[in-house]
């Protein structure tokens, strides 16, 4: 019996954490992805290359000699332009044609690689490392747990819950569903369609600006980092329904415990395999993912 609690205290606790802080971080690299979904009806594949931007611009910015505490208010305010831009310059040039599915995606598609080389050129292809903000551990129920990692769980389920409270207890939430229901009906009721869109890719850009900034100390930084967690935060999207905010908090914690709890028992090479054969299984089940259906942010 001593051996079980042990066994649990020691082990099986400790990987859960691990799982936990990683699922927060999926989470946030998610939410951006299922806003634009579930109000643009656009599946943006550049979206992990806006992720390693919030985190090279945060190297950037901290090799100036701004503090962390700023870089996470600052990245964010100067991705909301660049998705802006990107919206009215690209996405809505092609928003409205009939194959705007397919193009929307090469579209995005090509962004992504032209800044994946972009941040070579600039930045050559060897990582990053910044320093820590947080350093040493913290005892919790007997475990020493890393502080950051502790920092990064909180101020994540703060964010996310920021999200659910914009989008669903705000004049601008408001108009941002209306306009995912029906934006012929919102823009008749004065609802300004085309901002709120651009807005809403905007705001989704700079939700993966702060997670690059917020990772970049645990998975330092490199051009190609974006494409580590994207399949992994799309994989959510899927599995918890495509405009679903509950479904990719849940989707993203459920597969990342999966994860980490099967990789005690499971060689880690089976993780991935093991993840995207539960999100087909549920597919099966449900083909618009847990709480997907009608179209829409919920």
């Amino acid at each position: 019996m001593g051996t079980l609690v042990d066994y649990l205290h020691f082990v099986l606790m400790p990987q859960m954490f691990n799982g936990l802080v990683i699922g927060v971080a999926v989470i946030l690299m998610a939410l951006g992805l299922t806003i634009i979904f579930g109000l643009l009806d656009v599946f943006n594949m550049a979206h992990g290359e806006f992720y390693a931007l919030g985190a090279y611009l945060g190297v950037t910015l901290a090799a100036r000699g701004v503090s962390f505490w700023l870089l996470l208010l600052l990245v964010p305010a100067l991705l909301l332009p660049a998705g802006f831009l990107v919206d009215r310059a690209l996405i809505q040039r092609v928003f409205h044609q009939k194959e705007r599915h397919m193009l929307t995606m090469l579209l995005t598609f090509g962004l992504s690689i032209v800044m994946e080389d972009v941040f070579k050129g600039i930045y050559g292809p060897n990582t990053i490392k910044p320093e820590t903000p947080l350093r040493g551990g913290t005892e919790v129920l007997g475990n020493f747990f890393p502080t950051y990692r502790l920092f990064l769980l909180g101020v994540g389920a703060a964010t996310i819950a920021g999200v659910w409270l914009l989008v669903n207890r705000t004049r601008f939430g408001a108009m941002v569903r209306a306009a995912a229901f029906d934006r012929h009906m919102a823009g008749s009721l004065g609802v300004p369609v085309r901002k709120v869109y651009s807005a809403t890719f905007a705001f989704g850009v700079a939700l993966a600006g702060i997670s690059g900034v917020l990772l970049a100390p645990i998975y330092t930084v490199f051009p190609t980092m974006g494409k580590d967690f994207i399949l992994m935060a799309f994989t959510a999207v899927i599995l918890g329904g495509l405009g679903s905010i509950r479904g990719v908090v849940l989707g993203g914690l459920f597969l990342t415990q999966v994860q980490a709890v099967s990789s005690l028992y499971v060689s880690p090479v089976w993780g991935d395999p093991l993840v995207f054969g539960i999100m087909v299984l549920v597919l099966f089940v449900r083909p618009h993912g847990i709480f997907g259906g009608k179209l829409g942010i919920a």
